[in-house]
Parts: structure tokens; sequence; C-alpha cells
């Protein structure tokens, strides 16, 4: 403002803005001591009580999530107890079959909410289909994997639906549900030395807390593939790996022998490299290269492994699997729900890098991916949190 257009001011007005002036002082001062002022909306309040909601699955099973109103973490058990901010975090919704009672708090700067209740009304019988995905594809062409469900591990030399950093391709995905009806895992050479591949996976859309899941997979075998169908937890975020736990239900390497095998594996705290693994060998005349379902038995206290029959067990992991390996800790009844993971990976420390024979495109075909109902109540009381 010029001096001329202030001294042209009547003095009425310079006292009033004078009396502004010291009045806005005066608040900025009360203000910084605390006194006669109130917090902004939310900063230092507790939390509002989180939003249980469910979506259906199949045949009376659902799809729990848990929501935040006001942005909070939010902490749950799955027992009935009360929560607490060392309670699991939750990272994704989860498939529900059986009359879990699921309690909630949100936590904040401000505290913690009360305590959100949730029990399904009524338990799925054993042995019920729960959810699957069937990789149908009516379009006429290439699809990309149902995006409500699977999103993709990107890095390295995976990529993901429409990745179009080098040495991805968009127009040619490493991994699409094709008219066949199949999920098409692809391992690409576009260039001597250079590899493409794809890692599917639920992570942060869809995780299951305990059931038998099992997929339909046909595997690639030659020198430096490392096919795997495997589940990780959502805790991963929070504690990383291996504290999250890892479940290995499919996972071979390199080019076929005979007896031709697969190897189940457990990975945690104190058992992270190699981790505790069995392997099944196929009966004479049987490759990995054919149709065959792997599956896991994952109930309160154990996870068990089979081939083609849920009643064809042959590993079987529990707590008590640990009592020789000091530190170790299971990791499998937290309370945390595991995503799924399909992956082709090539090369690698197991493996080794490809041979000048190792066939490019090389694909890892999976029918299915299913979840059946298991009855768990009795075991989560056997195995508290």
């Amino acid at each position: 403002m010029s001096e001329a257009r202030q001294a042209a001011r009547p003095k009425t007005t310079q006292n009033t803005l004078a009396a502004f002036a010291l009045l806005v002082v005066m608040l900025a001062v009360l203000s910084a001591c605390g006194v006669g002022t109130s917090p902004a909306p939310g900063s230092g309040d507790p939390p509002g009580v989180p939003v249980l909601a469910t979506t259906p699955a199949e045949n009376g099973a659902v799809i729990l999530s848990m929501k935040s109103t006001t942005g909070a973490s939010i902490h749950y058990t799955i027992d009935g107890s009360t929560p607490t901010t060392s309670s699991p975090t939750y990272q994704a919704p989860m498939l529900i079959f059986s009359d879990l009672t699921i309690n909630a708090i949100a936590a904040s700067s401000g505290g913690t909410s009360t305590v959100a209740t949730w029990t399904l009304p009524t338990t799925v019988p054993a042995g019920t289909l729960v959810w699957s995905d069937e990789f149908t594809n009516t379009t006429g062409s290439n699809a990309q994997p149902n995006p409500a469900v699977w999103t993709f591990n990107v890095g390295d030399y995976y990529c993901g639906w429409d990745s179009s950093a080098s040495p991805c391709d968009p127009a040619n995905p490493n991994a699409y549900v094709g008219t066949d009806g199949y999920l098409h895992i692809v391992a690409e050479q576009p260039s001597p030395g250079v590899y493409t591949s794809a890692r599917p996976w639920t992570q942060g859309l869809f995780s299951v807390l305990y059931g038998r899941v099992e997929a339909r997979i046909m595997v690639p075998e030659s020198q430096g593939m490392w096919p795997a169908f495997w589940t990780m937890g959502n805790d991963v975020v929070t504690d990383q790996w291996p504290a999250c736990g890892e479940s290995d239900i499919e996972e071979r390497v390199d080019a076929a022998t005979n007896p031709d095998w697969n190897q189940g594996t457990i990975h945690g705290t104190g058992f992270a490299t190699p981790g505790l693994g069995t392997k099944y060998y196929f009966p004479s005349g049987q490759t990995a290269a054919g149709w065959h379902t792997y599956g896991m038995i994952w109930q309160p206290g154990s996870i068990e492994y089979y081939i083609d029959n849920p009643s064809n067990i042959y590993a079987t992991y529990t707590p008590a699997s640990l009592n020789s390996i000091s530190g170790s800790e299971w990791p499998f009844d937290s309370g945390n729900g595991q995503y799924l993971i399909f992956d082709l990976a090539v090369g690698g420390t197991w493996p080794g890098p490809p041979a000048s024979t190792t066939p490019f495109p090389s694909e890892m075909l999976v029918d299915y991916v299913r979840v059946y109902a298991l009855s768990i109540s009795g075991a989560l009381e056997a195995n508290p949190r």
C-alpha cells in the first residue's frame, strides 16, 4: 500500500485496523499456549469404530473386509479375544467359512476405538467349495486375469499385464487368461541373456484364512525353469519375510528326472532358508509336465501337502516340527490371512541359469485354483493365538 493511500485513510479506520491487529496477536499467543482453542477435527480424537463388511463367496462363505472411517490402522483377533495394537494389522480381505468370532479396533495417535464384532451366521460344512477362479474366458481373445483378484509383482524380469518398461511388452503379456480357459504364465527371452516372466498374486485384494487350497497345474521342465504355486502371510507388510510365513505348495526346478518330483516347503523365522521341505516323487511314468493337482490343507496347528487327491498327503508340518530348531517360530496361526501367488522364475541360485537347450517361450498353465472349507473351530480352540 502506498504512503499517499495510507495517509488518506480516515483515522477511525486506522484505529479499527490497529485493534484488529492486536486481537490477531493475542489469539496467536493464546493458541501457542493451548488456551481457548480447539484441535482440528480428528486430531487427537479416538478413531471411529471400524466397519466390517462382507461380499458373498460361494456356498455360504464370505469375503470379509475391514475399513476405518478415519484412516486409522485396524487390529483384529479371530478367536473372540479383545484386540490390542499388538494384534494383527488388517491388510486385505479374507475368505471366511467358519463361525469365527472376529473382533476389531481402529487405532491412531488419538487412542483406540471401541470393539466391532462379527461372526459368520453359520459354519460351512467341511469339504464345501467356498471360492475359486476357474479362469473362464469367453471374450474371444486373451484376457487380463480378474483385476479384482489378481495383481502383479513387478520388477527384475517380472512384468505386469500392461507393463511397458523394457524388456516388458504390453502387446505380448507374460500372464493372461487364454480362450482355452487356462491361466498362462509365459517365460520369454526377448534377446540373448534377457528374460521376462510374470508373478500374478492376490496381495492386498484377496487372502485365505485356513482351508484346503489347491490348483491344477502343468509346469515346464527344462534347465533354469522354476515354477511355483505358493502363499505368503498378509503381515509381510508389517512383519516382513520370513516372519510372515511362506507356504510352497507346488515348486520344482530344471528338467524332469526319473522319478520326477515336487517339493512342499514352509518358511518362517528360524527356518527361512532352505525351510522345511519334503519331496514328493511321482509314480513311475508320470512327470510334473503332466496335469496334476497340488494342494495344501491348512488348519490351526498344521499344514499338510498333497498331490492329485487330498487323501494323498506326503508332508505334514506342525509347531512340533520346529522343536529342534533354535529361535524358530510357527507363523501360520497368527491370525493373518495368506495371499496366493503363481510364479515362473527363470534362473536363480536353485536351478541355475537356462541352457542353450532351454526352450523359449516356456509356459506354466493353471486350469483353476480352488478353496474348500475345513472344520477348524475345535482346532482353533486347541491352538490359541
